[in-house]
């Protein structure tokens, strides 16, 4: 004979996929009415338009599926009340860390805390239209392939660009009682300004803005456990990059550039500002290296810019990208097994060493 408690034991592995915790411990399983062998399981999602209800709703059946003796199973997907989500939300809040709070200020988000476990690395170019997004979406989604938790926030408020990067399309974080949960693709959370403004709009603001723009990422999102956060950080030397630099006094840096000469003199000091405020450079990415056609390298941009930028910065040149043909989806992310894709994942093996991560 099923039991409610078989149901609720096979349903407990069931993870909400933005929480990752269990759907039974987050009170997201409304009720279960089993006859005979026929079960019918009914899961509240937090908002009508869940993103990844499609996702909730296959676990839920694959779940069903592993119990023995069961014939036949129904899933209804319902959506939260005020009520149930403000507990749904409580719960969530409450497996965080503790905030630290100092007298007279703002609590200090987890992943701000001094004892946080999440490596912070910021990837900053001296000049745009180096590939400087790319190659962190593509580090990014490298890095969880390796299986590390990792999250992105597009600190590039005026010139944001990781969402059509990740071709998210309409997608946008979904909003819980105050609390934001980032959109998740390829296995990174990812946050961004493009996700709040109409049209592709403008973004006219004076840099105190920014600052805040920036802290309102790490505070108003629900991040989770993260091992590594990565931020895009607009290129050369301004308010955001300042902003950073003080926020995470502890963060790291990776320095793309192109092997042009005039993109790496422009990179080094985004290097050397790293530098002067103690932050570690990982190492240098140089972007567009090369174009291969028919077995036959033709270096476009020229050689060795990368190289002379590593012994500048004194660090290491973590890899070299060769150009590539756009895909037909629009995405940025490399295909898995394609060449741009294996020298990324060299260098995130490079970058978890170095930055000695932990999974």
């Amino acid at each position: 004979m099923i039991t409610e408690q078989a149901v609720l034991e096979a349903l407990r592995k069931v993870e909400d996929p933005e929480v990752h915790r269990s759907i039974v411990e987050l009170e997201m399983v409304k009720r279960i009415d089993i006859k005979g062998d026929h079960v019918t399981v009914e899961v509240l999602l937090t908002v009508a338009g869940c993103p990844l209800r499609n996702k909730i709703d296959q676990d839920v059946r694959a779940a069903l599926a592993s119990i023995p003796g069961i014939g036949s199973y129904d899933v209804v997907l319902g959506t939260m009340t005020e009520e149930e989500r403000s507990r749904f939300a409580a719960k969530v809040r409450a497996g965080q860390a503790n905030p630290l709070q100092i007298a007279g200020q703002p609590e200090v988000p987890p992943l701000l805390r001094p004892d946080t476990n999440t490596v912070f690395i910021a990837v900053a170019s001296g000049k745009g239209g180096v590939g400087k997004s790319t190659a962190t979406a593509n580090l990014a989604v490298a890095l969880s392939r390796l299986g590390y938790r990792v999250g992105v926030i597009d600190a590039d408020i005026y010139g944001f660009s990781l969402p059509n990067i990740f071709n998210l399309g309409d997608r946008k974080p979904t909003l819980v009682e105050n609390m934001l949960m980032p959109v998740q693709q390829d296995g990174v959370k990812i946050m961004s300004m493009g996700f709040f403004v109409q049209e592709n709009a403008p973004v006219v603001w004076r840099g105190p803005m920014l600052g805040k723009m920036l802290r309102n990422f790490f505070a108003e999102a629900f991040w989770g456990e993260l091992d590594v956060m990565l931020l895009d950080l607009p290129p050369g030397t301004g308010d955001v990059a300042l902003d950073v630099h003080t926020l995470l006094p502890k963060s790291k840096e990776i320095i793309v550039t192109t092997p042009q000469s005039n993109a790496t003199e422009v990179a080094a000091r985004a290097g050397t500002m790293a530098l002067r405020t103690n932050h570690e450079i990982l190492g240098v990415i140089e972007n567009m290296s090369y174009f291969e056609a028919n077995g036959e390298r033709h270096y476009i941009f020229g050689k060795g810019g990368g190289e002379k930028l590593a012994r500048e910065l004194r660090t290491d040149l973590l890899g070299q990208i060769p150009l590539a043909v756009a895909t037909a989806s629009g995405s940025g992310i490399f295909p898995s097994g394609s060449e741009q894709a294996l020298i990324f994942e060299s260098v995130a093996k490079a970058v978890a060493k170095k930055a000695d991560l932990r999974k």
